[in-house]
């Protein structure tokens, strides 16, 4: 597991949550090293069942040595989970619990020839596997208009037009090819330019990247469909974008009828709702767990039971 430490974020909370039963089968969708993994597996007793899913060679390689004690109960899958209906072909209604811990790891953030982070020079790639296009690629070939909905819509920068014109006069001269050059040019587009504003455009071009929000609404969507009768998703959250489809995606799925009130006869057919929401509110780290992990202070945590 040379270079692929990872802390767990909300380990327990999470966990619990799910409330592993003996026996029971339960997907951790987004396995990275196989923390929250591991916690399932010794939850679930000696015949419980865990599928591990990412789209990460590097993850599924150190998790696959951290759970090796496991043997035939763990069974790794290298896919993205926003394809967990093809995935898990042939296992709906026998899942007993999902979950998804999204966003960046710290490895990969860490490992600067992987292009995630500012803090450290290395090629703009920020590919997570499988994504056909690069960093480079988006940021030197997107027209103005394109970089500016990324930047706005996926980093929630109000400068993203600024700073997209300053992307595409540096690129006239010459591509960018490495975190620094992207990193110098937000930098010199205002002066004291602070550390958010680079953490902003650097999550808004790796999400597009990556195609991460979609690929949530997806697999949220087969996860529900997937579940057995009371199971369980909780899903761990590190930006308001991906907090904001969980909450929906539970309070849609939470609704009954939705059909207009005058309506004299139901034709959505949606007589229930297929979850019952767990969290009312979303459930973030401690002061404790914020002082030992300090990236873990943007997390948030919800979860839904299926019905």
């Amino acid at each position: 597991m040379d270079g692929y430490s990872h802390t767990p974020v909300l380990l327990h909370r999470s966990v619990d949550l799910l409330a592993p039963r003996p026996g029971g089968t339960y997907v951790d969708a987004t396995l990275g090293g196989g923390g929250h993994a591991l916690e399932l597996l010794r939850r679930s007793g000696p015949d419980g069942l865990l599928v591990g899913i990412d789209r990460d060679p590097m993850a599924l390689a150190a998790a696959a040595q951290r759970l090796a004690a496991f043997g035939g109960r763990v069974e790794l899958v290298r896919a993205d989970f926003g394809e967990l209906g093809a995935a898990l072909a042939g296992r709906a209604g026998r899942i007993d619990g999902f979950l998804f811990d999204l966003g960046v790891s710290s490895p990969q953030l860490d490992q600067a020839g992987r292009g995630f982070s500012f803090m450290a020079d290395g090629p703009l790639d920020m590919r997570m596997g499988g994504s056909p296009a690069s960093a480079a690629e988006i940021v030197n070939g997107y027209g103005l208009a394109e970089l500016v909905r990324v930047i706005r819509d996926y980093g929630e920068e109000r400068n993203a037009a600024r700073i997209a014109r300053a992307i595409v006069r540096q690129r006239q001269r010459r591509p960018l090819a490495t975190t620094a050059d992207l990193a110098d040019i937000v930098r010199g587009t205002r002066p004291a330019m602070p550390a958010k504003t680079l953490a902003r455009v650097f999550q808004a071009v790796r999400i597009e990247v990556n195609g991460e929000l979609d690929s949530l609404r997806r697999g949220l969507e087969a996860a529900v469909g997937l579940l057995a009768p009371a199971g369980r998703i909780a899903v761990i959250s590190y930006h308001s974008l991906e907090d904001r489809i969980a909450k929906e995606f539970f309070a849609g799925k939470a609704a009954g009828c939705t059909c207009p009130p005058d309506l004299p006869v139901c034709a959505c057919g949606r007589q229930a709702g297929t979850v019952t929401i767990l969290t009312p509110r979303p459930i973030v780290p401690d002061d404790d767990e914020q002082r030992a992990n300090p990236r873990s202070r943007s997390a948030k945590l919800r979860a839904a039971e299926r019905t």
